[in-house]
């Protein structure tokens, strides 16, 4: 067996291994960044970051609501063109 290619072969990978690793947590970093963003932009806006799932339904339900409340609105014979 030839003891300094295979020595060879692991200082590479372990190499790449860090290489990967760093990009990894630079990666993980950016992600809580935007994460911590978003939340910032959920608070201005007055909504918790777990009240979000509640929110975005209760805006689908007005949005739903309001469209419906148009079409009532527009005469008959123009909704029968559609």
């Amino acid at each position: 067996m030839n003891y300094e290619k295979q020595l060879s072969s692991l200082k590479e990978n372990i190499e790449k291994a860090k290489s990967i690793k760093y990009r990894a947590e630079a990666r993980l970093e950016q992600l809580k960044k935007q994460e911590e963003d978003i939340i910032n932009e959920l608070k201005k806006l007055d909504v918790e970051p777990e009240e979000l799932d509640k929110k975005i339904e209760e805006l689908t339900d007005e949005i739903d609501e309001l469209f419906e409340e148009a079409n009532k609105l527009l005469p008959k014979e123009l909704l029968e063109k559609m």
